[in-house]
């Protein structure tokens, strides 16, 4: 079915909110779906993964600063979606760099990473260079990487598969480098044991964006009913609000 952007960033703040996100970040995840949707990355793909799983992060601890120097910290985010805490973390380097001229974070139990690029996108218009490296995947490991030079307006994204073997040190692992002094680029090498190595320019992403932003999304019905149908609970609970309020009158 197609929906306008309008409507699915509408419907997505209802779902987030309804989930237990905080005002601001029910905002970010819905602009972090959109963003990578609009640009031709999947979004409604990787949120439909996340969906079973978004109505648990409200009973997980916030993410917590596990070691943190000049220029440099790591990040424990218990297991939480990358919707509702990755951007936290990318603030935190862009930070120390603004400081320092570079720093590097490192962020463990973090799933949906790949949300992370509308995050560096806002990040290299603020003026500074960020890149972001990943592995996905407990039995088949995928490489990501993602990067963008400070003041473009669109970053570029490589993506592996790969033969290492998986480690639990590079689980729900990302690595974000930020600096206020070296453009920052980043893709992944046609090394002994990658294959199906794709490389997707700024340039690329850039006329993806293009295409897609005046005819609307495409989606799966299925999806589109899954992201009302937990949204409906924000709708319950302020028609409940409004009706005890009347009544109290």
């Amino acid at each position: 079915m197609h929906v306008s952007m309008t409507e699915l960033k509408a419907a997505l703040r209802r779902c987030f909110e309804a989930t237990g996100y905080f005002v601001g970040n029910y905002e970010d995840a819905a602009n972090m779906i959109l963003w990578l949707e609009k640009h031709g990355l999947n979004g409604l793909g990787e949120l439909q993964r996340a969906l079973p799983y978004i109505n648990q992060d409200s009973d997980k601890p916030l993410s917590t600063v596990v070691y943190e120097d000049s220029t440099s910290a790591i990040i424990d985010s218990h297991g939480r979606s990358a919707l509702n805490c990755i951007a936290a973390s990318v603030d935190l380097a862009h930070a120390k760099a603004l400081e320092t001229g570079i720093a590097t974070v490192t962020v463990h139990n973090c799933h949906n990473r790949m949300f992370i690029l509308k995050a560096l996108t806002d990040c290299g218009r603020r003026g500074i260079s960020v890149a972001a490296y990943w592995r996905n995947g407990s039995q088949t490991i995928t490489e990501h990487t993602a990067a963008i030079k400070a003041g473009e307006r669109y970053p570029s994204y490589s993506e592996a598969t790969t033969s290492l073997a998986a480690s639990s040190e590079d689980r729900q692992a990302l690595t974000i480098v930020c600096s206020s002094r070296v453009d920052l680029t980043s893709s992944l090498q046609q090394s002994s044991g990658n294959r199906n190595v794709s490389h997707i320019s700024a340039r690329q992403i850039k006329l993806n964006k293009e295409q897609s932003v005046d005819f609307g999304i495409d989606i799966d019905p299925a999806v589109w009913s899954e992201i009302n149908r937990i949204g409906d609970g924000v709708l319950v609970e302020n028609s409940e609000r409004s009706r005890l309020g009347a009544g109290g009158r």
